[in-house]
């Protein structure tokens, strides 16, 4: 007899993929997806543990799943993820209606671990680092994905150890699957349906499997029919190589905007967050970008407010961004996360970095909106993705990952359209798409 599975998924686009991957494997067991958490056998949390209160945003969650089950039967609990592998012994001492504590890289033992609970009514954790064994499982279980846009891990895990960091304690060492079985995986989504594939990892950039490289993987992702659009996230500036960089020249359907996140302007505080990068570096490789490509556009990820940052360091980053005017980016102050280095260093005072913040986060969005304004009457390509609730409105994505609404019809989903932008705000443009392409092409 068939059961629902519930899965909540915060965090990353790898926690997205894992969810789906999750989904594709239990249904061997005979869990199926819900979307409605009342009717649930299994409820399972799929957590990230890079901001702040990310282990409180669990138990918060468990509170919910407890109200909403006081009157029925209840569901098998599992917590998955980040928050999993680094909370998971105190996790179950603390909850005990959490019944399965799960790691990111025992997804693979997930099935055999439901079975042992039903069968003896234990509550165990499973956080042993397997990522080889993880992907070779996966391997055999068909990608069921049929989204217009999905996304494929192809990397795992961090060896960079930046010291606000928890990565490399949550998801291992850096691991790069196989070459094979990601294009593999690749030509099954493009059969799926599947139009844009957004190659994932934690340092996606620093795939390295024998003589392959991100790069090989992008030229030969292009060349399987009915793949559209190609993405990568997320990318560290020390692994962006010649090669990579290179591909934007040769590559005709990886996309133009450029998320390589570089967390200050200032060299001091890259030292102090052991980044493995200077500034200068990051200059180098935007001016070879854009020399090969002048409609490259950057998006990045700031922190704000690290021990240790002074007024010059911030402005070091505000000057930063002014010259480079990212598009779309991601701004945070400095949450310090359990056993890591920075952890253990003074706080610079809430008050400043608020200021900070709002400082920056007010020119990012500048840019953001400066862009958005550019492209008003023009027309653009748009990947058609859904339909939205709005009658006769479609969604879709430009080039550069912003968010378009748009008049449409069915038949136009999956494929890129020209749309024109009539309005636009700081996240979304809106348009309609036309049949008359005189007008000017941005």
């Amino acid at each position: 007899m068939s059961k629902k599975i519930f899965i909540k998924t915060f965090g990353c686009q790898m926690n997205e993929y894992d969810s789906n991957r999750i989904l594709d494997t239990v249904k061997e067991i005979g869990f199926f997806k819900t979307n409605n958490i009342d009717e649930a056998n299994c409820y399972l949390l799929n957590t990230c543990h890079i901001r702040d209160k990310a282990k409180e945003k669990v138990y918060h969650e468990i509170g919910r799943v407890k109200k909403n089950f006081r009157f029925k039967n209840k569901p098998l609990v599992i917590v998955a993820g980040c928050v999993a592998q680094a909370e998971n012994e105190e996790m179950l001492k603390r909850e005990p209606y959490i019944d399965l504590v799960i790691g990111p890289q025992a997804y693979h033992k997930i099935n055999g671990k439901i079975k042992d609970y039903l069968k003896k009514q234990k509550r165990l954790d499973e956080t042993e680092f397997d990522a080889i064994s993880k992907f070779n499982f996966f391997e055999k279980v068909k990608n069921s994905s049929q989204k217009i846009s999905s996304f494929l891990t192809i990397q795992e895990g961090c060896d960079k150890f930046c010291h606000f960091c928890v990565v490399p304690y949550t998801r291992g060492p850096e691991y790069s699957r196989p070459f094979e079985t990601i294009i593999n995986e690749a030509r099954i989504l493009a059969a799926n349906g599947v139009k844009e594939i957004t190659l994932l990892g934690q340092n996606v950039n620093a795939y390295r499997n024998e003589n392959y490289s991100l790069s090989n993987l992008i030229l030969e992702i292009e060349k399987i029919p009915g793949i559209l659009r190609i993405r990568y996230t997320t990318s560290h500036p020390k692994d962006m190589t010649d090669d990579l960089i290179e591909t934007y020249a040769k590559s005709k359907k990886l996309m133009p905007l450029v998320h390589l996140p570089v967390q200050s302007g200032s060299n001091k505080v890259l030292e102090l967050m052991n980044r493995k990068h200077i500034i200068e570096d990051y200059f180098k490789i935007y001016h070879k970008l854009k020399k090969i490509n002048s409609s490259i556009k950057f998006s990045s990820d700031f922190i704000v407010g690290y021990p240790g940052e002074n007024e010059n360091d911030f402005n070091d980053t505000l000057d930063l961004i002014k010259e480079i005017k990212f598009i779309n980016s991601y701004s945070f102050i400095f949450s310090p996360r359990p056993g890591t280095v920075a952890s253990k260093l003074e706080l610079i005072d809430r008050k400043i970095s608020l200021n900070r913040l709002e400082k920056i986060q007010k020119e990012l969005f500048n840019h953001q909106t400066e862009m958005n304004k550019s492209l008003e009457n023009n027309i653009i390509d748009v990947l058609v993705e859904n339909k939205t609730e709005e009658r006769g409105k479609f969604f879709g994505k430009s080039e550069y990952m912003t968010s378009v609404i748009f008049n449409a019809k069915e038949e136009h989903v999956g494929k890129i359209a020209k749309v024109k932008i009539n309005k636009s705000n700081q996240n979304t443009l809106f348009g309609e798409i036309v049949k008359n392409t005189k007008l000017k092409v941005a």
